[in-house]
């Protein structure tokens, strides 16, 4: 090739260069020099927005029967999108619609009763938009509620404490475990039906355990979780299929655990957190996901706590109060986030307490009642926590004071309090079959009628029909009770 030959190559490639340059530049100003001109918005424009995932439905919608009313609870949505929500709406058959605060409980009235409800929940956001329509609740018949107590079937198997006691989503009642003589747990169960009054035998858990937890998931299963066999504290963990009425080994936690607290999360998956292994508190937590059948951590709580309370808050969180830590019992209180998979101190009660319990109100507030505190005393104090400030403040006291007794919050708003025991430091307290209604629109506890049997630290369950059943627990002689009763009688 001739000099100028190459040289008429060199100019032809650079000039192609240049035209590239050219283009490249004119891209460049098009797309960029427009953003800058009008500032940082302008810039994001030109960068891809994030996905944002739709929001979902609210779960696990639950109806009990009140008098010309229903108490209708649910989980939130797992994922809001990017909105905030502000209220819900509930629906039924009919075209009955009612809108609910942002709480995740409710009394929904005007309903006539002898009639069939069932319930649907869908979200509201700040933006005026509305999310997908939760699955139905269980059907419900509203009637005029009693005040009384009276016996129904008695268990095969009496059990002391430490069982635990679920509410299938075909309303029987499944109680599990517990001990059966002072400290021998039993790994039998059994199913209440409601609509009988009577008690039946059901397959057997794979392991003896008492103090374990028991949670309804959304598949209808219900997974047990560690436990002591008597000596340890146990790792394994259970699922109880209503369908076949048999249990099947599932994954062990990664900590064996007992007297800890498990809450089921938005979307499904199980918090189970504290608990301990003989007389050693433990902070760690676990995630239990039912589609895999897995365990995975997440973060420790701050202080380590046995039988702390546990209660899902409307904003998706969890807050665990007071429980015994190493040497102490504790006033402290902190918040799970399951979007962070952290824990947040958040404010103190007023009281150290455990063996208390923890009740959501319709409010959106968290009623604790009783227990023990620092130096033993049995309390007769009650609190109320308000997620919106993270404080805690006063409220009403009860008539006497109790430990190891049980609560649940009835159709009516009221918060039913039966059972435990008002003597400390003693091997054997002597139960108590009073009972006491707390009515959150006062801040007032008053009297109700006693249950037919005292009981020290029993099992409780609000039925679909509205009525609440309480079970077991030891008797004034010291006895594994297998009787069982009704509150809501007339």
């Amino acid at each position: 090739m001739t000099d100028r030959a190459r040289a008429t190559v060199r100019i032809g490639a650079t000039r192609l260069r240049a035209r590239w340059w050219v283009v490249s530049l004119a891209v460049f100003a098009a797309m960029v020099l427009p953003a800058f001109q009008g500032g940082v918005s302008a810039v994001a424009a030109v960068v891809p927005a994030a996905t944002v995932p739709a929001p979902t439905a609210p779960t696990a919608v639950t109806a009990s029967a009140g008098n010309a009313s229903a108490l209708v609870s649910w989980i939130p949505p797992a994922n809001v999108g990017k909105g905030t929500i502000t209220s819900y709406t509930l629906s039924w058959a009919g075209g009955g619609t009612v809108v609910s605060s942002s709480t995740t409980v409710t009394i929904v009235g005007g309903l006539s009763d002898g009639a069939q409800y069932s319930f649907g929940v869908r979200a509201n956001y700040a933006d005026g938009g509305s999310g997908p329509q939760s699955a139905p609740s269980n059907s419900v018949v509203p009637n005029p509620a009693g005040t009384a107590w009276s016996a129904t079937g008695s268990m095969q198997v009496g059990r002391s404490e430490g069982s635990s006691l679920t509410v299938l989503r075909n309303g029987k009642v499944l109680v599990a475990g517990g001990k059966v003589t002072s400290n021998v747990p039993t790994a039998s169960a059994g199913l209440y039906d409601p609509a009988t009054g009577t008690w039946s035998t059901t397959g057997s858990m794979l392991a003896a355990r008492a103090y374990h937890t028991a949670t309804l998931l959304l598949n209808g299963k219900v997974l047990v979780t560690g436990g002591s066999d008597g000596v340890n504290a146990l790792n394994s963990a259970e699922l109880y299929d209503p369908a076949t009425g048999t249990w099947s080994p599932t994954a062990a936690m990664a900590t064996a655990r007992f007297q800890q607290v498990a809450t089921l999360l938005p979307g499904g998956k199980v918090l189970v957190a504290g608990g301990q292994q003989p007389q050693q508190p433990i902070a760690s937590a676990e995630l239990y996901n039912p589609t895999t059948g897995t365990w995975s951590t997440t973060g420790a709580m701050n202080i380590a706590r046995i039988l702390p309370t546990a209660t899902l808050l409307p904003n998706g969180k969890v807050l665990v109060a007071g429980g015994g830590t190493p040497g102490d019992i504790t006033a402290t209180a902190e918040l799970y986030n399951p979007a962070t998979g952290t824990w947040t101190i958040t404010g103190a009660m007023a009281s150290p307490r455990w063996f208390d319990t923890a009740t959501l109100l319709p409010t959106g507030k968290v009623l604790v009642a009783d227990g023990t505190d620092v130096a033993g005393a049995i309390l007769a104090t009650a609190e109320l926590y308000d997620p919106a400030t993270g404080t805690w403040s006063a409220t009403g006291d009860m008539a006497g004071v109790r430990y190891f007794h049980v609560a649940a919050l009835l159709p009516t708003g009221d918060v039913l309090v039966a059972g435990g025991s008002s003597v400390g430091g003693v091997t054997h307290p002597p139960p108590l079959a009073s009972a006491e209604l707390y009515d959150p629109a006062t801040g007032s506890w008053a009297a109700a009628a006693p249950m037919t049997t005292a009981r020290f630290w029993p099992r409780i369950a609000l039925l679909p029909a509205g009525k609440v059943l309480v079970a077991d627990g030891t008797s004034d002689t010291v006895q594994p009770l297998a009787s069982a009763e009704l509150y809501g009688t007339s």
